[in-house]
């Protein structure tokens, strides 16, 4: 901004400030304070468990049971410090997506870099969910908020959403926010729709005590619908064995998770059975004055008599703005509630900005019970803060500032903080102004601003703040986003890359005094080299169309090997000084090669990929591979745009890919980068490669019956999932062809991939005597070798 621009500086301004100076208001608002009259976290024993109310409506829905700050807090106390390499929950971190509201959650604005314990309480108030239920599904699903060494896949399906027992996850719910929000939306569906999922609050329920084992089923009566969402979501309940022994292992019918649910709910946050009941009592009165309220009254909880509460207060929808406990002394309430002592009365004041502002009182619970909201009350206040406006003037290499402030809770004249972008300079504001004593009775015509400062050239943001004396908070006048002209050079050094033998410049200047390229130099060290920023830059022009775009730089420096630091100045033409455009390191490089591989077996071939370079060269470099003391030649000459980013010197064209057969089992491959110049070859990695089986694998037995051989098994071919053919052999002979397609769910569990049609089972008549009966599994796909399966010894009487 270039135009004289005037801001609240006038006399007029000064009056309309000096009649709200007239309303300084101490009027009571709010809830009554008068008084009426009115359990702790054990280690979880399988006699209390429930299995008709696991947890409470009021403690499964409580979205108010935690904040951000409590639940990192809470995360810390579990794991103290991660395992080396592994991210711990509590430090956990993530961008997250924006989500729709609907019937079930109220949305979710997507923001940057975002912390566990963050994405936890604002899903919960979104959903309607209690944060600690969130954190206890975290746990149950993945062991997520104790675990120090947490793996991807822990993440990818936290609370379990979507990934049934019986097959794979939904990709649409993978990943930890899409795992948290999902789940908790999942149980308010459940709470909208209660006759649409089978279990039903109200009523009796036939509940598997395990997803297997034919272990039947337990008849429950589901006693409220937090209950039911918990058996929808994990469809079993425990049995006495798993009661039985609550921290471990019960027998083959047990099934844990709605236990473990209950067990580490209570173990953390005591009681599932959160009543209302059991909440925290009391009233309260906010007193407003110029510039500051009070909150006053009592708050008792019947589950902890003695304990002083922790009052949380809720300003214009800021959770937690500010906590105070309720401790002040009132014998009165102390009269009424015997037992609970005299100390439990509110007397807490408060700093704030003038304007309407909502103000939420809420008692925190102990033990039992929830957070109670004594009420939200609108108030207005009156500001304490200084008062004043500005007007700011864009002069050549700076600005001049003029206006007027005052605090009326002292006479003297006050200091003004100018910020520019992110740096402050002090003033005060002691210039003389005839009209402020005529608006502002009893003070001096010496509370003027005028200020002259210097300001570099380019865009900024300055700020004028006039600092609070006394009660308030200091007063921000105005902000000002300017475009100041200069006399000296400006421009960039853009880049130093580091290239065989120095370093390659590039960057611009312009002096704005000439339309000419000027001369730039860079020093490094005590080493100057002189440049002219002569090269076109069609992007300055773009960006100074005044000047053209004859004001670049792209030069190489001679330099040697190791760390070097380029300082590059533009060169003053006319008023201003020399410009320091900008210092920039890089690392010269000579000697052997660097870079490193990484393998993976695709069938029966190996495909080895990696890069490196050679300091010396911006060539690719020749690539020698030992695979158990064999040796082939490859050329690291494949485009790797990362390697490039990363290395701009030398280019892109320097990765490996390369692709080989190895037979069935473990090899050692070691690759070397073959050294041009001053150096040596060099090994870039070297690894274990094992390659799969690609044969048939599985089993066979076989029973005498009668005059028969039942032979009974199972066998499965990697490259198919369709059944393969068994060949059977007695005595050296064949004996049968075979198909291996019975059913069998226990191979289909084990192998969930190929399904459950692999079994074996076929009788041989075979005359009395003793047999020897072998089976081979016949190959398909990759492999020619069919699989001996299994030999048995016989006898048929």
């Amino acid at each position: 901004m270039s135009a004289r621009r005037s801001i609240r500086s006038s006399v007029a301004v000064l009056a309309a400030w000096v009649c709200a100076v007239a309303l300084l208001v101490a009027a009571p608002v709010a809830l009554s304070s008068s008084i009426a009259p009115a359990p702790a976290a054990a280690a979880a024993s399988g006699a209390d468990f429930n299995p008709g109310n696991i947890i409470s409506d009021a403690a499964f829905y409580d979205s108010n049971a935690m904040g951000s700050p409590e639940i990192q807090a809470f995360m810390e106390r579990q794991v103290r410090s991660c395992s080396s390499g592994y991210t711990c929950l509590k430090d956990y971190r993530q961008n997250t997506d924006t989500r729709p509201a609907d019937r079930y959650c109220n949305g979710y604005e997507g923001r940057g870099n975002e912390s566990a314990s963050t994405i936890i309480d604002r899903v919960a108030r979104s959903c309607g969910i209690s944060q600690k239920v969130i954190l206890v599904l975290l746990e149950k699903e993945q062991s997520l908020v104790t675990s120090t060494a947490p793996s991807a896949r822990d993440y990818a399906a936290a609370t379990g959403q979507g990934c049934p027992d019986t097959a794979p996850c939904d990709s649409a719910t993978l990943g930890f926010f899409y795992q948290v929000y999902y789940a908790a939306r999942q149980y308010k569906i459940y709470k909208a729709f209660p006759r649409d999922f089978g279990y039903q609050a109200g009523r009796w329920n036939n509940i598997l005590y395990h997803p297997y084992n034919n272990c039947g089923t337990q008849r429950v009566y589901i006693e409220n619908q937090a209950t039911a969402g918990l058996y929808i979501y994990t469809p079993y309940v425990p049995n006495q064995a798993a009661l039985n022994n609550m921290y471990g292992e019960g027998d083959t019918c047990s099934s844990y998770g709605n236990r473990n649910f209950w067990r580490l709910y209570t173990d953390w946050f005591g009681s599932t059975q959160a009543d209302l009941d059991r909440a925290p009592f009391g009233g309260y009165n906010l007193v407003v004055e110029r510039g500051l309220f009070t909150v006053q009254g009592w708050a008792l909880d019947p589950d902890e008599p003695s304990t002083q509460l922790t009052i949380s207060l809720k300003v214009d929808g800021k959770d937690d703005w500010a906590r105070f406990t309720a401790n002040s002394y009132r014998p009165d309430v102390g009269a009424v509630h015997a037992g609970y002592g005299n100390h439990h009365g509110m007397d807490s004041s408060f700093e704030i900005e003038g304007g309407s502002h909502e103000v939420c009182v809420i008692a925190r619970n102990v033990g039992r019970g929830v957070d109670t909201t004594f009420g939200c009350t609108t108030i207005d206040v009156v500001t304490a803060s200084p008062y004043g406006g500005s007007s700011l003037e864009v002069q050549p290499g700076g600005v001049h500032i003029t206006g007027w402030t005052l605090d009326t809770d002292t006479k003297d004249s006050l200091a003004v903080h100018v910020w520019v972008d992110d740096k402050p300079s002090a003033y005060i504001a002691n210039a003389y102004r005839p009209d402020i004593p005529a608006v502002f009775p009893g003070w001096s015509d010496r509370h003027g601003i005028d200020i002259k400062m210097p300001v570099s050239a380019g865009r900024h943001n300055i700020c004028v703040y006039a600092i609070n004396v006394g009660r308030g908070s200091n007063k921000l006048l105005e902000c000002y986003n300017v475009d100041i002209p200069s006399g000296s050079p400006f421009g960039s050094l853009d880049s130093v890359v580091a290239v065989p033998g120095g370093l390659q410049v590039r960057g611009w200047a312009i002096d704005p005094n000439t339309k000419e390229s000027i001369a730039v130099h860079a020093w490094r060290g005590s080493s100057v080299n002189a440049l002219r920023a002569s090269k076109a830059r069609p992007d300055v022009a773009i960006a100074y169309p005044d000047f053209g775009e004859a004001h670049g730089f792209d030069d190489f420096i001679a330099a040697p090997a190791g760390d070097a630091q380029v300082c590059a100045y533009g060169i003053n033409v006319g008023w201003g000084d020399n410009s320091l455009l900008s210092c920039k390191t890089a690392t010269v490089m000579t000697g052997s090669p660097f870079g490193g591989i990484d393998t993976t077996v695709v069938g029966t071939d190996v495909r080895l990929r990696g890069w490196t370079i050679d300091p010396d060269t911006t060539s690719p470099i020749d690539v020698h591979v030992y695979v158990d003391g064999g040796a082939f030649a490859t050329k690291a000459n494949v485009s790797r745009p990362d390697v490039g980013r990363v290395y701009p010197g030398y280019g892109s064209a320097h990765g490996i890919d390369t692709t080989f057969s190895l037979s069935e089992g473990t090899h050692r491959l070691c690759a070397y980068g073959i050294n041009v110049g001053t150096g040596t070859n060099a090994l870039l990695g070297c690894s274990d490669v094992t390659m799969p089986r690609v044969t048939p694998f599985g089993g066979t037995d076989a029973t005498v019956d009668g005059r028969s051989v039942i032979l009974r098994g199972w066998t499965i071919d990697p490259d198919t999932v369709n059944p393969i053919q068994v060949h059977v052999y007695a005595n050296g002979s064949p004996a049968a062809v075979v198909t291996a397609n019975a059913y069998r769910p226990d191979v289909g569990a084990a192998y969930p991939g190929f399904g459950n049609n692999h079994g074996i089972e076929t009788r041989l008549s075979l005359p009395a005597g003793k047999h020897q009966i072998c089976s081979y599994g016949i190959n398909v796909g990759l492999g020619s070798a069919n699989t001996l399966l299994g030999c048995q010894n016989v006898t048929v009487r």
